[in-house]
Formats: C-alpha cells, sequence, structure tokens
C-alpha cells in the first residue's frame, strides 16, 4: 500500500508553524484518545462509586487484582498506591534486608533506585545488552555474590529482559528475582507475560503506561501467597487480613483505590487489542525510518512480543534533532538522559563517567518518538518526514 507523504514538512515549515512557535501537532502520548474506548462506562462507574461513599478497599479492587493476576499469569495481585511503591513492598515482602545489594541497570527511571533505597539496599548497578537494552546477564553474572539481596532487571520500553537466563543464573545462586515491569504490560517471552518470571513483579499504571490510570496506580504480583500477603498488609499499615487493629509490621499506606480499580479493569479488556496497535505502529515506523541513518530497537526474537510502550531510535547529534522535531510540531523526548550513575542523587554509589559505556551511549543517543494506541498512519508519516528533515 502507498503512503502519503506531505510535502509540508520536507519545507521546513508545518501547518502549525507562526514565527518561531509551532503548535504540537504530534503528541508523543495521547492519553485522552486511549481512553475513548472506555469513555462512557467509565463515567458510569465513576457515579456508581460517587454514590456508594466505599472508596478504598472496596470490591472493584479485589475484581481488579483477580484479573490482573490471570492476565499476567500469576497467582496473586495487590494493588497498591503507585509504581514506585510496588517497587518498594516487593524488596520489603522479599525480605531484602538493610545494606543487602539489589542488582539493577543504570537506564532505567530513578524510581527504580528510589525504591532500593527506600528499602534500605544498595543499589548495584550492571551495564545493558546494546540490542535488547536490558540487563546484560554476562554482566549479572560477574556480580552475583553473598551480599546480593535479589537482582531487578528492568523491562525497558515494552521489551522483556533475558529473564530465562537471568531466572535460571538467580536460581542457580539462591537470589530472588524482582521484575520492574512498569513498561510492558502484556509484554511476554516464549508464552509467558511480563510480571510471570521472577518471585515477584511491580507494574506502574501511571496514566501514560499500556494500561494506564486516570491518576496514579501500581501493582505487585506474584505466585507466592506469602509473597502476596506481605505486600497485602505492608501496604495497609503492617496490618493483619483478618484484624485492622493488629499491626505485625511497620507498613505504609499505599492503597490502590477503587475507582482506578475499576477503570483499570475497563481499560484491562482492550490492553491486547491496543498493544496490538502500539506493535502495528511500530511496524509502520520501521518503513518509514528503513532508509534513515538511525538505529530502530532490536527486532524481536524467537518467542519474543514486544508490547512498545515507547519506540526509541539511537540517533547522532540527538539533541540537535530533538529540537528540530519539537519545532515542527512532534512531541519527541528523551528516556532517559542520565544514568543512574551520574545523577547528583546517585554519587554516593561511586560509579564514575566510563564506567557503563553501554547505557551511557544510549544516554546521549536515545530518542523516543510518538507511540500511543489509535496513533495514525498520517500522524506516523508526519513524525518520519519531520525527522528527516531533522536528520540533513
Amino acid at each position: 500500500m502507498a503512503i502519503t507523504r506531505p510535502d509540508y514538512l520536507r519545507t521546513g515549515r508545518s501547518p502549525g508553524v507562526t514565527g518561531s512557535s509551532v503548535a504540537v501537532d504530534v503528541p508523543l502520548f495521547d492519553v485522552a484518545r486511549s481512553f475513548e474506548a472506555v469513555r462512557d462506562e467509565a463515567i458510569a462507574v465513576f457515579e456508581r462509586l460517587l454514590d456508594s461513599g466505599r472508596y478504598i478497599l472496596g470490591p472493584e479492587l479485589r475484581e481488579f487484582e483477580e484479573r490482573f493476576a490471570a492476565f499476567c499469569g500469576t497467582a496473586h495481585c495487590v494493588g497498591v498506591s503507585d509504581g514506585t511503591a510496588a517497587l518498594q513492598l516487593a524488596l520489603s515482602a522479599l525480605g531484602v534486608e538493610p545494606e543487602q545489594e539489589v542488582v539493577t541497570v543504570p537506564n532505567t527511571f530513578v524510581a527504580t533506585v528510589e525504591a532500593i533505597s527506600a528499602a534500605r539496599a544498595r543499589p548495584r548497578l550492571v551495564d545493558v545488552d546494546p540490542g535488547s537494552r536490558c540487563m546484560d546477564v554476562a554482566a549479572l553474572e560477574t556480580v552475583l555474590d553473598a551480599d546480593t539481596g535479589a537482582v531487578l532487571p528492568v523491562h525497558l520500553y515494552g521489551r522483556l529482559a533475558a529473564m530465562g537466563e537471568i531466572t535460571r543464573l538467580c536460581t542457580r545462586a539462591g537470589v530472588p528475582v524482582l521484575e520492574d515491569a512498569a513498561q510492558a504490560h502484556g509484554a511476554s517471552l516464549h508464552g509467558r507475560r511480563a510480571g510471570s518470571w521472577g518471585d515477584v513483579a511491580a507494574f506502574s499504571f501511571y496514566p501514560t503506561k499500556n494500561l494506564g490510570a486516570a491518576g496514579d496506580g501500581g501493582a505487585v504480583v506474584s505466585h507466592s501467597a506469602e509473597i502476596a500477603s506481605a505486600a497485602r498488609s505492608l501496604r495497609h499499615h503492617g496490618s493483619r487480613a483478618d484484624d485492622a487493629n493488629r499491626h505485625e509490621r511497620a507498613g505504609h499506606t499505599a492503597r490502590l483505590d477503587n475507582l482506578q480499580a475499576a477503570l483499570l479493569s475497563l481499560r484491562l479488556e482492550h490492553l491486547d487489542e491496543q498493544n496490538d496497535q502500539r506493535r502495528a505502529a511500530a511496524h509502520l515506523y520501521r518503513e518509514l525510518l528503513a532508509d534513515e541513518p538511525v538505529a530502530l530497537p532490536r527486532l524481536e526474537g524467537p518467542g519474543e512480543r514486544h508490547v512498545y510502550h515507547l519506540f526509541v531510535i539511537e540517533v547522532p547529534q540527538r539533541d540537535r534533532v530533538l529540537s528540530e522535531l519539537r519545532r515542527r510540531g512532534i512531541g519527541a523526548a528523551v528516556h532517559y538522559p542520565t544514568p543512574i550513575h551520574l545523577q547528583p542523587a546517585w554519587r554516593s554509589l561511586g560509579y564514575a563517567r566510563g564506567d557503563f559505556p553501554v547505557a551511557e551511549r544510549l544516554a546521549q543517543q536515545c530518542l523516543s518518538l510518538p507511540m500511543f494506541p489509535g496513533i495514525t498512519e498520517h500522524e506516523q508519516v508526519c513524525v518520519a518526514d519531520a525527522l528527516a528533515v531533522a536528520l540533513r
């Protein structure tokens, strides 16, 4: 099928250009568009809950937990307030002790290491594989030792880390695995979805996620009843399930509220379909950008299903290209411009520039293009043409 490419972007001016300002013609995310499929039902849910007066720890939460556990292929789900809380509670539920090391990667959002520090453990970083951009298994093997309390691979941009190799290595070492699945709702490897590989997993339902709430939200999922029970207690002040006034551990206030849970149940019904839309959009980007001097996301390997939370390319002179795209109305962004070990807040880890060359190169060259369910072919053509001009 022929793709019609508009001429205006190749001229250097889009219809929104007025002087030096430009309207955003293609947003990075369009959250409202992704909610369209459930809009009427969501309004009805809000009205019903408003009338009920029951907003916390109700049947809507239990229903969503059951549905999301089944979706992930796990026995248990515990809805919590946000993705960072999910990571922290999961580490605590695993029994990670103060000052133990938790191994993770430098090219992630700071929430990954914030949660480790909040659990009073110590982040230990390893570099990533240049193809998958996820944890380098060989690098992981070199750091596992008696001080390792857990391994925390990040499923970056919607692709699972090498979970078969990671879990085999950690099982031999007797080290539990916590999946950071905040960007991988519905992604799978050899038929197993994100969240079902490790001892426990943490999800975020921030509005821009593949499964997003109308606000903050998160979940802990696990095959283990013991881990789930601990997380459920921790989210509600450390109380017991059978006695809310008996507190057997120091917990938190970190509950997923009923409204968000009900909305997530509605959106979960459409998640596979919307992930398919993302995958189709990724395929079209590959066609449109095939002749451009950029590095595209690695193709899926056997048994791998990428859900493209983000479509991230690598480009030379990234900051100049980003500026030009934004000037032309394209909502591009960078995830993430500064690796964890070079962030001021994590200077105490003792790492220096050059310690993780793959993560550092990605930070200098990665560029996220607009990606969301319902993005149109015309919008993607506009993105590709703007990028072609910006790369000149």
